[in-house]
C-alpha cells in the first residue's frame, strides 16, 4: 500500500507569484504527482505573522495554522528569495515559529523530509541561500533532500506569466526535489 505524504511548502515573498513562491508552487506540484496531499503557505500569507514573541502565547491565526500543518506534515519544501547573502526575514520569522513545536512528541521538524529551494538574481545570493536554508533544517532536525533546487533569475525567463516553469534546467530541479520530499516522506513514515 502507498503511503499519502502531507507536505508544506513555506515561500515567497511579499510581492504575489514572485519567482520564490513560483518555484515553491512548482515543487509542490510535483509532489502532488507524486501522490502527496499539499499546502502552500505564500508570500503574501507570511507577510501577514507578526515577529515571532515566544513570550506571547496569543497567535494570529495564519501563525496557528502554519503551525497546525507543520505538525500534519509529512514533509517540507521551503523557497526564500536570496536577501543580502541569506534568507528573507519574512521566511526566517515564520521557521521562528517552529519554537512552538519545542515540546511536541515530533519536535521542530523531526523525522520530516525537507526540500530547500533559493531564488536569487546571481548565483552568489542564491548559493549562500541555498546553504542557510540547509543549516537551519539540520537544527530544525529535518532531514534535508539530497538536491536542493537554485534558481537564478539573472538572464533568460524562469517562468511564464501564470507560473509555468520555462526553463528546462530549474523544472527539473523543481521536479526532483517536490518527488524526493515525498520519496524520503514515505521512507520515513515506514520506519
Amino acid at each position: 500500500m502507498t503511503q499519502t505524504p502531507h507536505i508544506v511548502g513555506i515561500g515567497g515573498t511579499t510581492r504575489a507569484n514572485s519567482s520564490t513562491e513560483k518555484a515553491v508552487a512548482a515543487a509542490l506540484a510535483a509532489a502532488a504527482d507524486a501522490g502527496a496531499t499539499t499546502v502552500h503557505f505564500t508570500g503574501p500569507e507570511l507577510a501577514e505573522l507578526p515577529h515571532y514573541a515566544p513570550e506571547d502565547p496569543v497567535r494570529h491565526p495564519t501563525a496557528e495554522r502554519l503551525v497546525k500543518e507543520l505538525r500534519a506534515a509529512d514533509g517540507i519544501i521551503i523557497g526564500s528569495p536570496g536577501y543580502h547573502g541569506s534568507i528573507s526575514g519574512m521566511i526566517k520569522n515564520a521557521l521562528d515559529y517552529t519554537e512552538d513545536m519545542r515540546d511536541d512528541e515530533r519536535v521542530y521538524f523531526e523525522g520530516r523530509a525537507v526540500g530547500v529551494i533559493a531564488t536569487g538574481y546571481g548565483w552568489q545570493g542564491v548559493v549562500a541561500t541555498l546553504a542557510t536554508l540547509r543549516q537551519i533544517v539540520h537544527a530544525l532536525r529535518g532531514y534535508p533532500t539530497p538536491l536542493g533546487a537554485g534558481i537564478n533569475s539573472l538572464g533568460d525567463a524562469v517562468f511564464d506569466a501564470e507560473g509555468n516553469v520555462v526553463d528546462e534546467k530549474a523544472g527539473t530541479q523543481l521536479a526532483v526535489v517536490g518527488t524526493e520530499v515525498v520519496d524520503l516522506a514515505r521512507a520515513l513514515i515506514r520506519r
